[in-house]
């Protein structure tokens, strides 16, 4: 890892395809040497004489002097940068032929093309970040709402693992003043001791489980709610996610059974970026086509942690019906009595008691009435699509925990403090209680990347995108 470090990287940073402006960053010891052999300031300036955040306007040249690209460079010198290393940003025009051209020409000047995440990854090897940080920084590129956005904020910002070197310096203290007891066994350790160190670790649980409770909502904001609408056909599915989207993305017909396929969109909901789904109507069906959508509907059920199930509020329930109902055992769902702009048909207590005989060991889910064509309804679903996501917690959202590495690393944490109280109520001696705080200790440090091997930083560097 320290060889790779030695080396200077370059990378385009700027998503590909046509833009006003794209930009290639450049970090490590020689960026600066590196940048002055493919950039040529109209001042006549070297970058290697420029100071830090400092800005020049010239053209990188090929090898013959010959103009490629009229560019901006930025230089910030160690440690004034996001890697904490020298960094040049050459600011070129956007065409991806364009950018690749600078981009070879960085390189043959002696840059080696960085791999997915380095520069965060240097980021936080110099100590600019910790590791949760550093993985907000993917957050932030994939936020999809703004509340999601806010969350990656503030695990940048340092919320959620000011939240874990707190709880690990209380764990130190304790070891601490469990092993002075050790290393001066004439001092005999009474019982307020021990007590004032059950007492903490107590304490210290109720603060894990307090950010595990927030994981629910966390995962939801980083990576969507997928959301499945299904029901026979013609019950107004394609209708209600037009609605939702606010666009015609789905065809509406009066034919039953024109969605085919499943259609999959992203949709800010209350701020719950939702991945919703418009599946084939579930029925029996002659045609080829429209049974594999009917088979990928019932797929979609499967695979999404919310189901919006949908009746026609304007018919009384049949065996296709029935059929939908079925097929929510177990699932979290919401049932919506759709075009409520018509005479009903169905009331809300007809729909649970006959969810009630296909599921009748399951509470029935919440019932909502919609007219997508008139959007009456909708803003109760978003409601109701917000309480299912957590959005009523009130835990500061820079401190939600946000993925499944952290969530499993504070259980383990969890667990391990479990133990050292067990350990207490057997009436074991102070060092056991003390390897288990330690075990504790070091998953906590896991989180932040204190305590974390180096295959597991390649490993979640591995997911970043080049250049970031």
């Amino acid at each position: 890892m320290r060889d790779m470090q030695a080396d200077t990287i370059a990378a385009i940073a700027t998503a590909p395809g046509e833009a006003g402006v794209g930009m290639l960053r450049i970090s490590g010891a020689r960026a600066l040497a590196v940048a002055d052999r493919v950039f040529r300031a109209v001042s006549g300036k070297r970058l290697a004489d420029a100071g830090t955040q400092r800005v020049l306007y010239g053209h990188v040249v090929a090898a013959d002097g010959t103009p490629v690209d009229e560019v901006l460079a930025l230089v910030m010198r160690a440690p004034h940068s996001y890697t904490r290393e020298d960094v040049v940003e050459l600011s070129c025009h956007g065409g991806s032929v364009v950018m690749r051209r600078v981009l070879a020409l960085v390189l043959a000047a002696g840059a080696r093309l960085a791999e997915r995440g380095e520069f965060t990854k240097r980021a936080f090897l110099s100590g600019r970040l910790d590791l949760s940080q550093a993985q907000a920084v993917m957050e932030i590129v994939g936020a999809r709402t703004d509340r999601a956005l806010r969350v990656a904020e503030g695990h940048l910002a340092g919320h959620f693992s000011g939240k874990i070197h707190a709880m690990r310096e209380k764990c130190l203290g304790l070891i601490a003043h469990l092993e002075a007891a050790i290393d001066f066994p004439e001092d005999e350790i009474d019982d307020v001791v021990i007590d004032e160190v059950e007492r903490a670790v107590t304490e210290l649980r109720q603060e894990i489980r307090a950010l595990l409770a927030t994981a629910h909502t966390g995962r939801i904001l980083r990576d969507g709610l997928p959301t499945a609408i299904v029901g026979k056909p013609n019950v107004g599915k394609s209708s209600l996610m037009n609605a939702l989207l606010r666009e015609e993305r789905a065809i509406v017909t009066d034919i039953p059974g024109t969605t085919r396929d499943s259609i999959e969109e992203y949709v800010d909901l209350g701020g719950v970026p939702l991945r919703i789904i418009d599946t084939a109507g579930i029925r029996e069906t002659e045609d080829a086509v429209e049974r594999i959508g009917v088979e990928k509907a019932r797929a979609s059920i499967e695979r999404a942690a919310l189901v919006l199930a949908l009746f026609d509020g304007t018919r009384p329930l049949d065996a296709e019906d029935a059929e939908v109902l079925s097929l929510l055992k177990d699932r979290p769902a919401l049932l919506l009595l759709t075009k409520a702009d018509l005479p009903p048909a169905l009331t809300p207590a007809q729909l649970v008691a006959a969810y009630g005989k296909e599921n009748a060991s399951v509470v029935p889910p919440q019932v909502l009435t919609v007219s997508a064509k008139e959007e009456r309804g909708v803003d109760a679903l978003t409601e109701a699509i917000g309480q299912f996501a957590g959005m009523g917690s009130g835990c500061e959202e820079g401190s939600f925990v946000s993925d499944e590495r952290s969530a499993a690393l504070l259980r383990a944490a969890d667990d391990q403090l479990g133990a050292a109280l067990r350990t207490i109520g057997a009436g074991l001696s102070v060092d056991f209680i003390s390897i288990d705080l330690r075990a504790a200790w070091e998953k906590l440090g896991e989180i932040t990347g204190e305590t974390v091997g180096e295959d597991i930083i390649d490993e979640i560097f591995s997911k970043f995108c080049i250049g970031k």
